[in-house]
């Protein structure tokens, strides 16, 4: 079974750690790494620039220093893997038989209002934005704060959506308050996407979409990916994939097999997961199967969904 997933956190990660972890993107003690990529039969993975706006003085550049991490991972191990920007490349890396790069920004403050920014992202590579992480900025409001769920999307935030789309970039409502989701469903012209989150019927998180938004998300074409986080799973101390597939289920019969993709969060949740990196996930295949779900089903969540969104989106 081939693998789209499109969350992680690694780059971010690896950005930030010392030489002990000098093996990088290629081999590393981390929940992704090429090996384990391989493993996983990937045919692409999202890596997401992530930036606590709290924790840093200059949103801007500490995204600019992971996307340097980011091209120099890939110019080192460019006989496994590239960047890719739109269908044409993706489909260039499969015939090449290298996994596919897509690189994404979890913050969209770091743009720090001003669409130029957007654009000068766009040319560097981005080619997915999460408009909000877990603080309001100029864009919108996150849903981690109880008194920001019903405010949307600031004027800004609109010509955000608009421009994207013109770009050819997935919008990305994952954090995003939600109000700010119903903005999205509304001013933008193509299927946009929640990367990383659950279905809030079975675990009442702020970050997991509601049935309404699971049905509106559907209605728009778009995907969400199930996030392998124990919190927006349920109870259990560990990230169990038997509540992984009750999720699944959940949002299948709600929005349909179309709207469910895969969006691990590895590298940015705690690591008590019955599926250890992202070289184990022939475990949620088989759980799946053991829950009658279909080759067909399977192949849908885990490539043919988000293959279809990016041909609409990314050109």
């Amino acid at each position: 079974m081939k693998l789209i997933d499109l969350h992680c956190d690694t780059i971010s990660v690896l950005y930030k750690l010392t030489q002990a972890h000098a093996g990088g993107l290629k081999a590393n003690n981390l929940h992704v790494d090429l090996q384990k990529l391989a493993k996983a039969n990937s045919l692409a993975q999202f890596f997401a620039m992530y930036i606590n706006l709290e924790a840093t003085e200059n949103p801007l550049e500490d995204c600019l220093g992971m996307i340097d991490c980011f091209y120099r991972e890939i110019e080192k191990n460019q006989d496994l893997i590239q960047i890719a920007t739109c269908m044409q490349e993706f489909e260039l890396n499969q015939k090449s038989n290298k996994i596919t790069a897509f690189l994404t920004i979890e913050e969209g403050g770091v743009i720090h209002g001003k669409l130029s920014n957007l654009r000068m992202f766009h040319r560097l590579g981005v080619r997915l934005m999460t408009l909000t992480w877990n603080y309001p900025n100029e864009i919108g409001y996150p849903n981690c704060l109880p008194e920001c769920q019903h405010q949307g999307l600031t004027p800004f935030g609109q010509e955000v959506v608009a421009e994207m789309n013109r770009l050819n970039m997935l919008i990305d409502v994952s954090h995003l308050s939600d109000q700010g989701f119903y903005d999205v469903a509304q001013y933008s012209a193509k299927p946009f996407v929640a990367s990383h989150s659950n279905a809030r019927a079975i675990t009442a998180h702020p970050r997991n979409l509601d049935d309404a938004m699971i049905k509106t998300l559907a209605e728009k074409g778009g995907v969400m990916g199930i996030n392998f986080a124990n919190s927006f799973l349920g109870t259990s101390p560990i990230s169990r994939v038997e509540d992984i597939v009750q999720h699944i289920k959940h949002i299948r019969n709600t929005g349909g097999i179309d709207v469910l993709a895969l969006g691990s969060d590895f590298d940015g949740i705690e690591p008590n997961l019955e599926i250890a990196n992202i070289g184990e996930i022939d475990k949620l295949v088989q759980a799946l199967m053991q829950h009658s779900f279909r080759e067909e089903e399977i192949e849908k969540i885990f490539t043919k969904n988000i293959m279809r969104v990016m041909r609409e989106c990314l050109g």
